[in-house]
């Protein structure tokens, strides 16, 4: 499969038209998504009406067929549901800065993508649209929360999707779907105007891929030095990111860890995934070190991430209830929301501001760890992608969720880590990147006997991605990748 940059190449020389790339990306996607559930919106009228008119001659992805995720994202007139009920028919009234960085790149939209409700699970399940099956096994859930790009491009419907990361939403779906996920540095990538700051900034929006090279070039072209937002990162040059080749790159140094930051169990095949890279590594030249302890303290970081995810929610359902002119009851959410919801509203401003200066601490820590260390090594995932249904809330579960306002603050935060408790287990690696602002790869090198995939990730000090993006191009040009 042609990957996004040789489609633009293509488009470019007029060897094929920008209108050719839509009419036989949406032919793909008729015939595939009945199987996969990964398309929930499309605009092919005016996608084809975009190939027929715009100019394509100075952009580096010319005429590329292009699909948003459902969650932010907005495109002006488009649905924009956020994988909930309440947002069904929400047409948004303008588009944000990061699709207009799309647009003027050349992609051209032709609709979004499945997620599940406000992007709060591992998994793509949504009451309103559904599970999206993963394309190498539908008995199995493509991920979440980008699960609907992962699916797309996984499937060959695009080469390239537009996908976001919250705490690991682009890296798990890439691990489960055999892809490169590559969520990059907090600042790094256009945000607002409406909402600058993302959950905190744990939340950046980006893209999963095929190859390298379209994950390279997106990132260089999409990437802003953003004044106005309230997290600044100066911009990478393009000898950091082309020309890595052209210099002398010495020999880095690579901790490796394949046991679970919380102490949850990791599959014998996501840790022979992590074998397999350390070799492959040591071999190029590279300094392995095998660590005896985590750099962070991984449940005091997952605390502290949920009760970020808590009140943020508050704060988001206080202003759809003023748009709404109504307060919220839980018929209008899942289970899980409104208990994420409710919590939110019992934390006091003062614990949330110690929360997210334990953020800052956690990102001091990590600095340091750097300076010794030039990139970490983890499994991406403890384990191959979920069944469905895997994850489902028992009963009794579900009433406690329903009853959170009974609770109090304490015994809220203790039924989400329940809540969340075998689902973290599957993706405890991702998050601390979230927190901390790094970026983070995940690479698609192993998979096991029955076909499915397991990603290795390598996290490197905020405003590295050159160096990810070195180690993974590395692995794709000697064949690595499967």
């Amino acid at each position: 499969m042609r990957d996004a940059t040789g489609m633009a190449e293509l488009v470019r020389t007029r060897q094929i038209s920008a209108k050719e790339l839509v009419e036989e990306t949406i032919e793909k996607i008729e015939r595939l998504n009945p199987e996969l559930n990964a398309v929930t919106s499309t605009r092919y009228e005016e996608a084809l009406c975009e190939a027929d008119r715009r100019d394509f001659s100075e952009k580096p992805f010319a005429g590329v067929p292009f699909l948003l995720k459902d969650l932010g994202q907005e495109q002006a007139g488009q649905l924009s549901t956020s994988g909930s009920r309440l947002f069904q028919t929400y047409r948004a009234k303008s588009s944000d800065n990061y699709v207009k960085a799309l647009e003027n790149l050349g992609f051209i939209i032709l609709g979004r993508t499945n997620t599940p409700e406000f992007g709060f699970k591992n998994i793509s399940d949504s009451s309103l649209h559904g599970v999206v099956n993963l394309p190498d096994n539908q008995t199995r859930n493509a991920g979440g929360s980008s699960g609907g790009a992962a699916a797309t491009v996984a499937s060959g419907i695009l080469p390239l999707a537009a996908a976001s990361d919250g705490g690991g939403s682009i890296r798990i779906p890439a691990s489960f779907n055999g892809l490169v996920g590559l969520k990059p540095s907090r600042g790094r990538i256009p945000v607002g105007p409406d909402s600058f700051r993302g959950w905190q900034g744990a939340s950046v929006s980006f893209a999963l891929s095929q190859s390298v090279r379209d994950c390279r070039n997106l990132l260089y072209h999409l990437q802003t030095c953003q004044i106005e937002s309230p997290f600044v990162l100066p911009e990478l040059s393009y000898g950091s990111l082309y020309h890595v080749k052209d210099r002398e790159f010495k020999p880095l140094r690579i901790a490796v860890l394949k046991d679970s930051p919380i102490g949850s169990e990791v599959s014998e095949d996501a840790r022979a995934a992590v074998e397999k890279a350390e070799q492959f590594l040591s071999d190029l030249g590279h300094e392995i070190v095998h660590l005896s302890e985590q750099p962070l303290d991984g449940v005091a970081a997952m605390q502290a991430y949920y009760l970020m995810n808590s009140v943020e929610t508050a704060a988001m359902f206080a202003g759809i209830e003023q748009s709404f002119g109504r307060a919220m009851t839980h018929e209008d959410m899942e289970p899980m929301t409104w208990a994420i919801y409710r919590s939110g509203l019992s934390i006091p401003a003062h614990l949330y501001s110690q929360t997210l200066a334990l953020w800052d601490q956690f990102s001091h820590q990590m600095a340091q760890f750097h300076e010794t260390y030039d990139v970490l090594l983890t499994p991406t995932t403890a384990d191959v992608a979920p069944k469905h249904g895997q994850f489902d809330q028992p009963a009794e579960r579900v009433e406690r969720l329903l009853a959170m306002d009974s609770l109090a603050m304490a015994e809220q935060q203790d039924l989400i880590w329940e809540m969340f408790a075998d689902s973290l287990a599957l993706t405890p690696f991702t998050q601390q990147a979230n927190l901390t602002g790094q970026p983070a790869i995940s690479l698609p090198i192993y998979r096991r006997g029955d076909g499915l995939a397991i990603g290795v990730q390598l996290t490197a000090a905020k405003g590295r991605e050159d160096l990810l993006l070195h180690l993974a191009e590395e692995f794709e040009s000697a064949n690595q990748f499967r």
